[in-house]
């Protein structure tokens, strides 16, 4: 790795480290989509891309709502709740109403700058017993 690399990295490292964690009555916008799903056959054949919000009751569990948008099933509203045992992991548990099926899952979120997120996470769907992988990006509303 070149010197520029490890200067630019160690700049990264640092800058991400200094940011904030969301706050009691903050509000969250995320955005991703499954990299891999347990019922793909090849590659982007089937897409799902969620879209949600979420408003943080407390620091650390927040209640949200957004939609599931599908290729190959039925468009799905979305109801649920996260909770942050850690700054930086969650679990969640969604309800998906048009699929009649429950999501529950968890993930990593990676602040990338004071207001944004990068996410990872997995997710189980109980009804149809799927699993999926899934990344996106979240901004953070401060409200104070």
């Amino acid at each position: 790795m070149s010197k520029p690399s490890v200067l630019a990295l160690f700049i990264f490292f640092v800058l991400t480290q200094t940011t904030l964690a969301q706050s009691s009555q903050d509000i969250m916008v995320s955005g991703g989509v499954d990299l891999i799903k347990t019922d793909f056959s090849n590659f982007i054949e089937k897409a799902q891309l969620g879209l949600e919000g979420n408003y943080f009751v407390v620091r650390n569990f927040a209640v949200g709502a957004g939609v599931e948008i599908w290729t190959e099933r039925n468009t799905s509203f979305v109801m649920g709740m996260r909770w942050y045992p850690a700054d930086h992991v969650f679990v969640r548990m969604r309800g998906l109403i048009g699929e009649n099926d429950v999501a529950l899952g968890a993930g990593w979120a990676k602040p990338i700058h004071e207001n944004w997120r990068f996410e990872a996470l997995g997710d189980f769907y109980v009804e149809r017993t799927e699993f999926a992988f899934r990344a996106g990006i979240s901004y953070i509303i401060k409200t104070k």
